[in-house]
């Protein structure tokens, strides 16, 4: 059998600083003359007039259409129809995952150029080649994964600051999963998320990732919270959205995405997607038997920005729900199986329990 590629992937142009917005048209200008805003209500109200000042006094065709709210089929097609009837150049989605998955999408299919402004740095979705798509019930359909990742990202970090303290701490969550996942998906010689072998440059972005959640985690936490631009909140804006985006997208996930999806399958509202990635790493360590020194480090960083080392901070409080998060979490096609041996669902359980029972330990209760 003919050994898998290995190979790199990532955003054409990656830009990002105090006000950046402000430099829209002559940043992104070279991809054409009419442009289609897809923006969340957030999005839209924390970017619209720094966007349109950037055009300056240029004829430029701009249409700003505030989404659903959803990334689904109708919400998709909708956009398509609007490119096509005002021959659209460029689509920008702007706001949080459902407004960038759905611009990637609709640029994916008209065959257009995509730039992606996020308004939050919860998640690493921007850099990613890939969209989850919702039917039109609100219920998953699935993920689609795409040729190229976008052309340009681009991220205003006085937005980012604006923004409430939580998502940058989710985002910090999303991130810390990206070196260990990467790690232990190379140890298996698992492919990449986009299907391909993983690389040195891979796992050199995704270890970069981790050193600086760790070296700057705490202080821009605090700039966050009295809306500081600081070398400390640029650092971690780039750590979410671009160190763990282009890093996981060529490395791979494993116990902390698929934790994640488990909790899901419990319907619990507050379970946001950082924390429990942040909970699932911790939760990955015990299965691949970490020592208590690499065990601590991470927990210690969890701790220090707030991020959940117990199920009672998911809101799982009973036996039946971990059993369930377990089952659930080891499915066929779940990234844990990227794990070195095959985790049976009583393994993860065990160790979700262990996880919280040192969780404790440390809090406390």
């Amino acid at each position: 059998m003919m050994k898998r590629l290995r190979a790199m992937r990532e955003p054409l142009k990656y830009v990002q600083g105090r006000d950046a917005l402000l430099q829209f048209k002559k940043e992104m200008g070279y991809m054409g003359k009419r442009w289609l805003f897809i923006c969340s209500r957030s999005g839209y109200k924390a970017s619209h007039e720094k966007i349109e000042v950037s055009f300056g006094s240029s004829d430029d065709y701009r249409r700003y259409e505030i989404f659903g709210g959803i990334s689904s089929h109708s919400e998709i097609n909708k956009m398509k129809k609007i490119v096509t009837e005002e021959h659209i150049d460029a689509v920008v989605g702007v706001g949080g995952g459902s407004a960038v998955d759905t611009a990637k999408a609709t640029a994916y299919y008209t065959g257009r150029h995509v730039i992606i402004i996020p308004t939050v740095a919860a998640t690493d979705a921007p850099c990613t080649g890939l969209s989850v798509i919702y039917n039109d019930d609100h219920s998953f359909d699935k993920y689609l994964f795409y040729p190229t990742n976008p052309d340009a990202v681009m991220v205003d970090t006085k937005i980012i600051a604006n923004a409430p303290v939580k998502f940058l701490v989710a985002g910090m969550g999303d991130a810390l999963g990206t070196y260990f996942e990467g790690r232990a998906s190379l140890r298996t010689e698992s492919a990449s998320l986009e299907g391909t072998g993983i690389t040195r440059a891979g796992m050199a972005l995704a270890k970069l990732c981790y050193e600086t959640l760790r070296q700057y985690g705490r202080q821009a936490l605090e700039a966050c919270r009295v809306h500081a631009v600081t070398p400390a909140l640029e650092s971690i804006v780039e750590a979410n959205v671009y160190l763990s985006g282009v890093g996981a997208d060529n490395v791979n996930c494993a116990a902390p995405h698929s934790f994640y999806n488990g909790v899901t399958a419990l319907g619990i509202k507050h379970a946001d997607h950082g924390c429990c990635v942040a909970f699932g790493t911790l939760v990955q360590l015990v299965l691949e038997g970490a020592s208590k020194e690499e065990f601590e480090e991470v927990q210690n960083f969890c701790l220090e920005v707030g991020l959940p080392v117990t199920l009672e901070e998911l809101g799982v409080t009973t036996e039946d729900q971990v059993k369930m998060i377990a089952q659930k979490a080891c499915v066929p096609g779940e990234t844990i199986h990227n794990l070195a041996g095959d985790v049976q669902p009583i393994e993860l359980y065990d160790a979700i329990l262990q996880t919280d029972a040192i969780g404790k330990l440390i809090l406390g209760k």
